[in-house]
Order: C-alpha cells, then sequence, then structure tokens
C-alpha cells in the first residue's frame, strides 16, 4: 500500500471526484486501503480529542477523548457502511454489495481528518463540524456511485443512516456521560 497514492484517492475524495468513486467501487484490491484512511482519519480524531483534553488541563478527558475518537470512528465506518448498504438496496432498490460500500464511504470518511484541529479555541468545533458536513456530501456521493441510483435517492440514504447513528451516538453519549460521572462521583467519595 503506498501512502502517497492513498493520499492522492483521499484528496480525489474530498473533491467529489466521481471517476475515483467509480474506480474505488469495482476495485476489490482498495478495501484495505479505505480502511486504513478510515483508521487515519480516526486516530486523527482522537488526537484532536485527546489535545482537546490536554488543553483543558483533565488528562482523564484527554486520554477518554483519544480511545473514544478512535474507537467510534472506526466503528462508526462499519455502521454507516453496512447501514447504508441495508437502506439503499432495500428501500430504494440500489445494486451494490456492502464491501462497495466499505469502500466508497471509506474515503468519504476523508475530509473528518480536519476534526483533528477541533481542540483549537473558538474555531476548532466550527471546522470539526464543517468536516462532518463536508464528508455526509462526500459520502452523498459515494453512495450514489457505489448503489447506482440518482442524487435524491442517495441524499435521502444518507441522511437516514445518518440519523440512525446520530441517535445511537446520543444514546451511547448518554450512558457513557452518566456512567463517568457515577465513576467520578464514587471517586470524589472514596479516600
Amino acid at each position: 500500500m503506498d501512502f502517497n497514492t492513498m493520499l492522492n484517492r483521499a484528496i480525489r475524495a474530498a473533491r467529489l471526484d466521481v471517476t475515483l468513486f467509480q474506480e474505488v467501487e469495482h476495485d476489490k484490491s482498495l478495501t484495505g486501503e479505505a480502511r486504513m484512511v478510515v483508521i487515519i482519519v480516526a486516530l486523527l480524531l482522537g488526537v484532536g480529542g485527546f489535545l482537546g483534553g490536554l488543553l483543558s488541563g483533565q488528562i482523564t478527558a484527554a486520554l477518554i477523548g483519544l480511545a473514544v475518537g478512535v474507537v467510534l470512528g472506526i466503528i462508526g465506518y462499519y455502521i454507516w457502511a453496512y447501514l447504508t448498504w441495508f437502506i439503499g438496496t432495500r428501500l430504494f432498490g440500489g445494486t451494490a454489495e456492502p464491501d462497495e460500500l466499505l469502500r466508497t464511504l471509506g474515503y468519504a470518511y476523508a475530509p473528518q481528518a480536519l476534526g483533528v484541529l477541533g481542540f483549537i479555541p473558538c474555531v476548532g468545533a466550527l471546522i470539526a463540524f464543517l468536516a462532518s458536513i463536508w464528508s455526509l456530501v462526500v459520502g452523498v456521493v459515494a453512495v450514489r456511485e457505489a448503489l447506482n441510483f440518482d442524487t435524491g435517492k442517495a441524499i435521502i440514504t444518507v441522511v437516514i443512516g445518518w440519523a440512525v447513528i446520530f441517535v445511537a451516538s446520543l444514546v451511547l453519549g448518554v450512558a457513557l456521560g452518566v456512567g463517568a460521572a457515577g465513576l467520578g462521583a464514587l471517586q470524589g467519595s472514596l479516600p
């Protein structure tokens, strides 16, 4: 796997290069490379979370930010790909195999690499938010090409998948937040 070639593909994806998604959809040898794009982006998001925690003076929050950023980034990729495949093929009659979505959506994650800047006071959250929106737009192109249907169906497919993941993330975040708060309270009450 050539890093420069992978980086070039990620940049092409971020630029909404339709030919990239057509190439990636059909090239089974790029499944690992697409996964590597996701892993690198997840690591960058984790580093951004880590730096944010360090800047706030909370080493525990920094370590949790690192771990959560990496793990949720990778898990989110698989959930998004399989959920999108299911919605696109079952609800809208798209034609694709799950691996085609794994490849195209892997490259669609590329703009989220800017989330590493999320720790910057005042503008970091905005940069991370815009990178996520950019990734969703790239995801629409990726889904449209992989599932072989029109842009309208791709938008609906991506929005439904995103909404499901967003709600699941909120539920998980609340559960982990309550658990972390309880652990913090417990630790504070111990001698």
